[in-house]
């Protein structure tokens, strides 16, 4: 008769769970989606009930990354803060400020970033592991290279994290095409989901602060080269949807020509995407932390 698994006992022995841990590893490495996590977690669980604190960490800091390959940032985070470093052995200090630093780079805090990646740098040079120092120089590069481009008034130069960070804060309408937003100061308009209307508030933006033009309003949007009626009727209907969206950010005025983007305060800016897009860095492989 088989034998049932208590709440407390653990369903793999230790070698079991380190030979899980690294296949769930090579799995990461290898973006395989469809890899069982679940056996990552029954891995865990038999580290915490072995008092096997390192390899229990590995595996939970194993599933964060999961979490942000996923796209589950809030998860991954809300994971991290459960965790405590403080104890922890170099090696996985500095991987833990790794996943950090990966998390406060997706949303865009450039000090929170800079101030993981110090603190995964000093983890790194304890631990004296040649590879995870690399990789700790490769994300410090990540801050320098450009992450998305600025466009006002017709021109446009590139801008490092911190930089996008500082025009997000300003007090300016910000046309954000990296995800396909409209912010002013607090105010948020998401238009992920309606790329017809994000494309007719782009076309604006650049027209800014002159007017758009019917004409090429509806080839941008609507990839029309010759309007006729029906496009001009589609035209002010969008538009209509577009101005209940932007109430609290700017008007849309019509103009003998076309139309123009009237903020509520400050000037129109928009941020677009790099010309080159960076992978973002991983963090540094490596076995099961204890052998």
């Amino acid at each position: 008769m088989r034998r049932r698994i208590g709440c407390n006992e653990p369903r793999y022995g230790a070698e079991r769970a380190r030979c899980v841990t690294a296949e769930a590893e090579v799995a990461f490495a290898s973006r395989e989606l469809g890899w069982p996590r679940r056996a990552l977690e029954e891995a865990r669980r038999t580290f915490d009930v072995l008092g096997d604190h390192d390899n229990g960490l590995h595996a939970a800091l194993l599933q964060i990354r999961w979490l942000l390959l996923l796209g589950r940032m809030t998860e991954a985070g809300d994971a991290l803060d459960k965790l405590d470093l403080r104890a922890a052995p170099s090696m996985l200090t500095a991987r833990g400020e790794l996943v950090a630093f990966e998390i406060a780079l997706r949303r865009g805090h450039t000090a929170s970033a800079a101030g993981a990646l110090a603190r995964a740098r000093a983890a790194a040079v304890r631990s004296g592991i040649g590879p995870l120092c690399a990789e700790v120089e490769r994300a410090e590069r990540t801050l320098a290279l450009p992450a998305a481009r600025l466009i006002a008034r017709g021109e446009e130069r590139p801008l490092v994290l911190s930089e996008v960070e500082k025009v997000l804060a300003s007090e300016h309408l910000i046309v954000d095409a990296c995800r396909r937003a409209a912010r002013l100061e607090r105010h948020e308009v998401r238009l992920a989901r309606r790329p017809v209307l994000f494309a007719l508030l782009r076309s604006l933006a650049e027209a800014w602060p002159g007017e758009a033009t019917r004409e090429n309003l509806c080839e941008r949007a609507f990839r029309a080269r010759r309007m006729n009626e029906s496009h001009r009727a589609r035209l002010r209907v969008e538009l209509g949807r577009l101005r209940s969206e932007l109430r609290s950010l700017a008007e849309v005025r019509a103009t003998p020509a076309g139309f123009a983007l009237l903020p509520r305060r400050g000037e129109v800016l928009i941020l677009a995407p790099p010309m080159c897009w960076s992978v973002m860095p991983q963090t540094a492989s490596s076995t099961a932390a204890a052998p």
